[in-house]
């Protein structure tokens, strides 16, 4: 074979090799489109049927495994918590000694006001009772150690 009529011969088989994909292509469509309506159709089914058996497994799983679950878990966190600290004791008697003692200071300052001593009740009860000195010529006045007002004398 010549090289001319090799690839004369090579471009025909290419072009027969064509024709031939092309009718097989245009077969196949019809055929790839039934098929993807059947694979939907498909899925559809498998879905609805699916369905009620995911929801079933769910309930089981509900009310057998997930109480179990979460005891492991309160368990598990009441493990994880840590212990109480003692709370201090002494804070509550500190401020129950320092209440006690405000208390008895107040009684203390009640008590002494209510019951005072006898010199000194008698001292502010003649602070209350003195009478004012009577003025003299000269403008001052004389008092006696008694807290009485006198009149002054006259020197003339």
């Amino acid at each position: 074979m010549s090289r001319k009529r090799s690839r004369k011969h090579e471009e025909s088989t290419l072009a027969s090799g064509a024709q031939a994909a092309r009718r097989m292509a245009a077969q196949a469509r019809p055929l790839a489109r039934s098929t993807g309506t059947t694979a939907a159709r498909s899925v559809r089914t498998t879905r609805a049927w699916a369905a009620p058996q995911v929801e079933r497994a769910g309930q089981v799983l509900q009310d057998s495994v997930a109480p179990r679950i979460s005891a492991l878990l309160s368990a598990a966190a009441r493990r994880l918590e840590p212990a109480r600290q003692p709370r201090r004791l002494w804070r509550k008697l500190a401020g129950a000694s320092a209440l006690a003692a405000a208390a008895g200071a107040a009684a203390a300052v009640v008590r002494g006001r209510s019951r005072q001593d006898p010199e000194t009740a008698a001292a502010e009860a003649d602070m209350h009772d003195v009478t004012p000195p009577a003025p003299t010529r000269d403008g001052q006045a004389r008092t006696s150690t008694d807290g009485e007002a006198k009149q002054p004398t006259r020197t003339s």
